[in-house]
Order: C-alpha cells, then sequence, then structure tokens
C-alpha cells in the first residue's frame, strides 16, 4: 500500500515539476522537486532489504543524488551547477561500489565497457566544444556514470542475484545514463524544455528503478 501512495505522489508531483518547468516557475520546482526526489529515498527505506551492504551503499546514493537535485534547481549558477555535480558524483560512486560489491567482473563487463567507451567517447565529442573550463569535472563525470552502468552489466549478469533486482538496477543506469544527456545538452548545448520533457521522467524513472532494486536483488 505504501509504495502505491509513495509511486502515486511522486507521478503528481512529477507531472507538476513538468508543468513548472514549462512555466519555468522556481517557486513551483522548489515545491515540487525535493519532495519529489525524498519519495526514491523513501522507497529504499520503506522496503525489505536483502543485503545490508548493498542497502547502505545504493540509500547513501539516493541521498547524495537528492542533494544534487536541490543544487541542480538553480543551474543558472555556475558554482552550484558545480556542487549539484559534485554531490551526482559521490552518489554514482557508492551506486558503483554497491554493483561491484554484489557481483565480480565477467564477460557482461568487458562488453558493457566496450560499449560504453564507445557512446561516452561521441557524448564527449559532442560535447567537448561547449565545456570551457567546465571540461575536467564534466569529463571525470562521464568516466564515472560509464563505469556505474558498467558496474549496473556486471551485477546484471550475476545469475545468483534475483533477477528483477539486477535488471531494475541495470535498467536505472541506463536510464541515468541517458537522463543526463539531456542535463549536458540543457546546461552546455541548448537550453531548451525539452530536454527537461524527457530527461526528468528518465532520471525519476531510474533512480526508482535503483531504490527498488534494494528489495529484490
Amino acid at each position: 500500500m505504501i509504495d502505491i501512495l509513495i509511486l502515486t505522489a511522486a507521478a503528481v508531483l512529477l507531472g507538476g515539476l513538468l508543468y513548472f518547468e514549462k512555466r519555468e516557475s522556481m517557486r513551483g520546482r522548489v515545491l515540487t522537486k525535493p519532495v519529489l526526489s525524498a519519495l526514491f529515498v523513501a522507497v529504499a527505506l520503506t522496503g525489505p532489504r536483502t543485503d545490508p551492504s548493498y542497502f547502505g551503499l545504493v540509500l547513501a546514493g539516493l541521498s547524495f543524488c537528492m542533494a544534487g537535485d536541490v543544487f541542480l534547481l538553480f543551474f543558472s549558477s555556475k558554482r552550484l551547477f558545480l556542487a549539484g555535480l559534485v554531490s551526482f558524483l559521490t552518489g554514482h560512486v557508492l551506486y558503483t561500489i554497491a554493483f561491484f560489491t554484489r557481483a565480480l567482473p565477467g564477460m557482461p563487463t568487458w562488453i558493457a565497457g566496450a560499449c560504453g567507451l564507445a557512446v561516452s567517447g561521441a557524448v564527449f565529442a559532442w560535447l567537448r566544444p561547449h565545456l570551457g573550463r567546465m571540461l575536467i569535472p564534466v569529463v571525470a563525470y562521464m568516466a564515472v556514470i560509464t563505469v556505474m552502468v558498467i558496474g549496473a552489466a556486471s551485477l546484471m549478469g550475476d545469475e545468483k542475484a534475483g533477477f528483477s533486482g539486477r535488471a531494475l538496477a541495470f535498467s536505472g543506469a541506463l536510464l541515468f545514463y541517458g537522463s543526463d544527456i539531456f542535463v549536458a545538452r540543457q546546461q552546455f548545448v541548448a537550453s531548451q524544455y525539452v530536454n527537461r520533457l524527457v530527461g526528468l521522467p528518465l532520471y525519476y524513472a531510474a533512480q526508482f528503478m535503483i531504490a527498488f532494486s534494494i528489495r529484490l536483488l
């Protein structure tokens, strides 16, 4: 029952957030986004925990990402954008550790690594002319999120873990990667509503999937 309430509230808040993003209402963002982000932390806290270590790492990652969401409310500020970048970077590191502590590297790791390097290389080539002083932070962020996806692929290949949990973690990592492409496009290439219209649903779907994976591994 609590999950239904959380997901229903999340859907309503996401719709409200997208509406306020369209209207460029800072007040509306402040009223919706922090609460929406708190809900994926609530998912982690209210459900069963099959692995205490995985739970602790993912919960910490979710919490840092929630902090990053607050910082990115003020995306026009380079300083606060950088603080958000560091928060999400920390969250990705924690997710990566969680994934790799549950599964040793195997064939899925190497396949995901090759694909990740190719995709991230193409994304970097696209962003490079627009980065300026943000080059090093963005490169570091791209490296970490790529490794996170590789870690999720390793977990996906571990048949000892529950399939539903593995699938949620891997799908969440992929959606997170996709959502960050739209964040980068918004910040560095073209500030358009479509970036938030597509990126925000991808991002929140990713976080809820990762949060729910705690219960099913």
